[in-house]
């Protein structure tokens, strides 16, 4: 089922033309990885599907126009997470997660018991149990970009878009990080990350996008998308490709010739 649809979609910044006529169908349960080099347009594409940038063309979340969701149920229905992951104010982990509770509330009201069970279920999935007092200034960037994360499994929303949420986290967090949302996604949510990690990828999203120079290259699941050709063409890379019984591994190993990596940024953004 269709959750949201992309219609000939391009945006600008200034006078730069950043995603051009772009067509995208999102359906529910869909785990997506949103792939290609610095400057593709995956975080102006992130931008305009949770209604942060402006956009031309046409954007339905299930059936409606985006842009006339009134704003509070449009926070019930898609979280947004930066790639910026700063926190201004010295307020517990737990209070940030609980900012998440934010459109379902009455403003000053207490939390209810959903709240809390939502902010408690956030917590112990992002392993937080130990932070959760510590005030949110004082943590490390892998740990911020937990909390940022936790805070948008609390807004338990059918959409979560993520845009480079591993950057900062270690190996053993990056995987959990992964798992959860393979969970929530087997549970009907829809995740859309933005990932330079392709091995990550390959590894846990059941269907990728492949982005580069505003426009997708290729759409499909990680076997059909992360081919040595497709890579070679987009990154300049070789890697390595193998496959085990819980999918595809890939690991880039060395650059492509000069030649073919001067063809590749002539025409990036």
């Amino acid at each position: 089922m269709t959750l949201m649809n992309l219609s000939n979609l391009s945006v600008s910044l200034g006078r730069r033309s950043v995603i051009r006529d772009l067509n995208l169908s999102v359906g529910k349960g869909e785990f997506i990885g949103l792939l290609g080099p610095n400057g593709a347009g995956k975080s102006t594409l992130m931008r305009a599907m949770a209604n942060l940038t402006p956009a031309s063309g046409s954007i339905l979340l299930n059936g409606n126009d985006l842009a006339a969701i009134p704003e509070q149920e449009r926070a019930r229905m898609i979280a947004y997470i930066p790639q910026n992951h700063e926190i201004a104010w010295p307020i517990s982990v737990e209070d940030v997660v609980s900012l998440g509770r934010a459109p379902y509330r009455v403003p000053f009201a207490p939390l209810s018991s959903t709240d809390l069970n939502a902010i408690e279920q956030a917590i112990m999935e992002m392993e937080l149990e130990a932070l959760r007092h510590r005030p949110a200034t004082k943590l490390s960037g892998g740990e911020v970009a937990r909390v940022t994360l936790a805070r948008a499994l609390a807004q338990e929303t059918g959409l979560i878009i993520a845009d480079e949420p591993a950057a900062g986290l270690d190996p053993a967090h990056q995987i959990s990080m992964m798992r959860v949302f393979a969970g929530l996604a087997e549970r009907g949510r829809t995740i859309i990350v933005s990932l330079h990690d392709l091995g990550l990828a390959a590894r846990w999203c059941d269907r990728i996008v492949l982005m580069n120079n505003g426009g997708i290259v290729a759409d499909g699941s990680p076997q059909n998308v992360l081919t040595a050709e497709h890579i070679a063409s987009v990154y300049g890379v070789r890697v390595y490709t193998g496959e085990d019984e819980k999918g595809l591994i890939l690991a880039p190993t060395d650059l492509m010739d000069t030649k073919v990596r001067n063809s590749n940024d002539a025409g990036s953004d």
